[in-house]
């Protein structure tokens, strides 16, 4: 089992101690460390500024929103930090929600994997550097000749040569669609509150896209990277009744009422009540009983919590299940020090 460590997005003002964190979590065995973005922070900045503080660690986006760049320019941020970092680069992908891509950045959000197959494949055109980049579209068409277009567009191939034509491709999905999708094409698999109890059904999902024609990787060379809460404490009550604010914002907050993956998600697990009653709550602004609604079982379905014993017989479970990598949160130095005895083991 590998470790990443997750930074996330910024809040209302940027992190303090994360160049820190990122060198003792590159000191302490960490695989890799990744960067998020919602509607504030960017995802490649952090990497490329705390990442040049390291030497091995892989850098990568946890997610790069698809609908925030256009295939071409995600390709030159990725060609770009992958040269700076002697190829230590990750990119990770994902389409956001309805709320963010057309309320923030003002695209349409229709057929999301429809999207992410052009957007990947235009990417990976772009990284092969074999021949100018052309797309029919329909979401991207390269030249552009719709509305507007001067018909002046010409193909092009990148002026720098990129490091490696397989830079890995992980896709954040929730949806058994785009789990599948995921495995056809991508080289990993950026899993958000996995649950190691429903790894069947991941697999089905999972199995299905490898078995598609042209798939790019087999079960052994794809990467699943479980995000999730691992957290080494003599207090676990505490540790859960924090989760379930965080747990009732996601499943009651981030996206609209009509449409919330992340409520999607728990719905699948069986919290289907629970889900209704939660976003109920949190929409009337009563955010408090919302996080009472959260059952002890559903935060510790997708989190590790305890001790250093019951967290590495945990995480034995979580890998088992089909994990490789846990994708871990860490707010200090010193929740990052009661994990190093786990990642060196």
């Amino acid at each position: 089992m590998r470790f990443g460590l997750q930074l996330g997005y910024w809040g209302a003002a940027p992190p303090q101690q994360v160049g820190e964190l990122v060198v003792a979590a590159e000191q302490a065995g960490f695989d890799a460390v990744f960067a998020a973005e919602s509607w504030g922070s960017d995802a490649f900045g952090p990497l490329a500024w705390w990442g040049s503080s390291t030497s091995r660690v892989r850098l990568g986006t946890s997610v790069a929103q698809l609908s925030a760049r256009t295939p071409a320019a995600t390709a030159m941020h990725a060609l770009t930090l992958d040269h700076l970092s002697g190829g230590r680069a990750i990119l990770g992908l994902g389409v956001s929600g309805p709320q963010v891509v057309e309320g923030w950045y003002g695209q349409p959000f229709a057929k999301p994997l429809q999207r992410t197959r052009e957007y990947v494949d235009i990417i990976r055109k772009v990284l092969a550097r074999e021949a100018p980049v052309v797309s029919d579209g329909p979401n991207y068409t390269l030249p552009f000749t719709g509305p507007g277009s001067t018909g002046l567009g010409k193909p092009l191939k990148p002026i720098v040569h990129p490091l490696r034509a397989d830079l890995p491709i992980w896709l954040g999905a929730e949806g058994p669609k785009n789990v599948a999708l995921t495995a056809e094409i991508a080289d990993g698999w950026l899993a958000i509150y996995y649950a190691p109890r429903l790894a069947g059904m991941y697999n089905e999902w999972l199995d299905e896209g490898f078995a598609r024609p042209g798939a790019r990787r087999t079960r052994e060379t794809f990467e699943i990277a479980a995000s999730a809460q691992v957290i080494v404490t003599d207090d676990p009550a505490s540790e859960i009744e924090r989760l379930r604010w965080v747990m009732s914002l996601y499943i009651g907050g981030m996206g609209a009422p009509e449409l919330n993956f992340h409520a999607q998600v728990y719905r699948r697990m069986g919290y289907e009540r629970e889900v209704e009653e939660i976003g109920k709550l949190f929409q009337a602004g009563r955010k408090a009983e919302a996080a009472a609604v959260v059952p002890d079982e559903m935060v510790l379905d997708t989190t590790i919590i305890g001790n250093e014993d019951e967290v590495r017989k945990q995480i034995g479970v979580w890998e088992a299940s089909g994990v490789t990598m846990m994708l871990v949160s860490v707010g200090d130095l010193d929740q990052l020090r009661r994990l190093m005895p786990l990642v060196a083991s």
